[in-house]
């Protein structure tokens, strides 16, 4: 398990973040200049250099979001300008897709992150450019919450895959929906019938915290407390759960480290979202303490499965029922090694779970529960000390990824396995690049004593 340093601060890993912001800055601007878009978004790197894959275009606005992020975190303007410029040129066709469960991934990274600037004071108001952002995230948190699936007991919005399959990533798409409520906007569907999306979001957390995740109460002969099932299957006829499934995890009866990872983050920063509810918004959903009990239950399992199944250092495996992890020993008593010959880490795991750690601790903390409080947010900052620094923090000049050892999808054999080597490392993610600058700008403001950074800032 992790071995969880209770002596760190914030502030001992501000040199590490002057570092960090360092070397961000140039790897955003060796693929503006490198990177050929004419192949599609930037999805990970093979030898150090960034590739799509034609599935969907899931990671353009965490590409475009990672240059606002520079900016917000260093006050550089041409990094603004340029995620600004790309933002609106390039990401109109994410707000109206119906096709994927992303939204919140794409459009709350761009257009979420301008109008939470924008609101914060951070850059010069502008009535238009403020209204066009929040028109973005109106229309797309309703497309969002469009994609719906009933149950017998609620519903979700439904992966790519089809209305039959609930995802445990989606629960941070259920941000954008907030936003979109938040903004005075609702989904109208026929006959004029009008869906409340703050509704919608808690009903998509609701199913996800019952069958996403698992509490150690006897549901199956797997059910580890706090582990979690990549998609969750239903029967679309009855609204009836039939059975977990996996899609980029070993099995649906393993724990993918990366979906995890989302479901820390996505429950603790939207019970920090809920705390700052009336009751009225919550309309038609289950009692605000109902669902914040439903959804620190979740948060805390989760982040305690990860703290109980990760290496000392705080780096997962790609998931904790890999088949060849018994070749490594007791491999939890001791520092993840990326390097080793069987089953690769994921540092874009560490960077998501790192921020839900640190987000729940501070939650909790806030509502006087130091003890419990202390023990996730010092996990945070292990993760952090480890992740900031060789060998994942990349100081290869030549290679465009920040991050190092980021795996995604492991089964279908889409990771690069560098020549020597038997096992997949030494590539990044676009997604654990931009997640490991939104931890970082997290943790910067801290120590910096600047406003509480969250994805709702401004709007309530």
């Amino acid at each position: 398990m992790i071995r969880i340093n209770t002596q760190l601060k914030p502030d001992d890993l501000a040199k590490k973040l002057e570092k960090f912001w360092s070397i961000s800055a140039d790897k955003i601007r060796l693929i503006q200049h490198d990177y050929d878009s004419s192949k599609g978004s930037p999805v990970f790197t093979v030898n150090g250099k960034y590739t799509s894959r034609g599935w969907t275009e899931w990671t353009q606005g965490f590409q475009f979001g990672s240059s606002i992020l520079q900016f917000d975190a260093t006050g550089e303007s041409n990094f603004l300008e340029s995620g600004r410029a790309d933002t609106v040129n390039k990401m109109a066709s994410h707000i109206s897709h119906f096709g994927v469960h992303d939204h919140g991934f794409n459009n709350l990274s761009t257009y979420g992150n301008l109008l939470r600037l924008m609101n914060e004071g951070k850059i010069v108001f502008n009535e238009w450019e403020k209204s066009y952002y929040e028109l973005a995230l109106k229309i797309s948190g309703a497309v969002q919450a469009n994609r719906w699936s009933r149950i017998i007991d609620g519903g979700f919005i439904y992966s790519f895959n089809g209305p039959h399959s609930l995802f445990v990533d989606t629960l941070r798409s259920c941000r954008v929906l907030m936003v979109s409520h938040l903004l005075g906007h609702a989904l109208k569907t026929e006959n004029d019938v009008t869906v409340n999306l703050m509704k919608r979001a808690s009903e998509h957390i609701i199913a996800t915290a019952k069958y996403s995740v698992f509490y150690g109460e006897g549901r199956d002969q797997y059910d580890v407390r706090g582990r979690t099932a990549h998609e969750s299957l239903f029967n679309t006829l009855d609204g009836n759960y039939r059975c977990p499934n996996s899609q980029q995890g070993y099995s649906g009866f393993t724990t993918w480290t990366r979906g995890l990872a989302w479901a820390m983050l996505g429950f603790s920063e939207q019970l920090e979202l809920l705390d700052h509810l009336m009751v009225a918004e919550l309309i038609d959903v289950k009692a605000k303490c109902e669902l914040e009990d439903i959804m620190l239950k979740a948060a805390s399992a989760t982040s305690d499965f990860y703290i109980e199944n990760t290496p000392s250092d705080g780096i997962p495996f790609w998931d904790t029922g890999a088949p060849l992890l018994n070749k490594l020993g007791d491999y939890l008593d001791s520092p993840a090694d990326p390097y080793n010959d069987f089953e690769p880490v994921d540092s874009s795991a560490a960077s998501i779970g790192a921020q839900g750690l640190l987000r729940l601790g501070n939650y909790l903390r806030l509502k006087g529960k130091v003890k419990e409080a202390d023990v996730y947010w010092q996990a945070g900052l292990t993760v952090l000390d480890t992740l900031f620094k060789e060998p994942y923090l990349n100081q290869n000049p030549d290679h465009q990824g920040l991050i190092l050892h980021s795996v995604y999808h492991r089964p279908n054999g889409w990771d690069h396995i560098p020549e020597g080597r038997k096992s997949p490392c030494c590539e990044s993610s676009m997604w654990g690049d931009y997640h490991a600058r939104e931890v970082a700008l997290y943790l910067q403001r801290i120590i910096n004593k600047d406003n509480y950074y969250t994805f709702f800032n401004g709007l309530i």
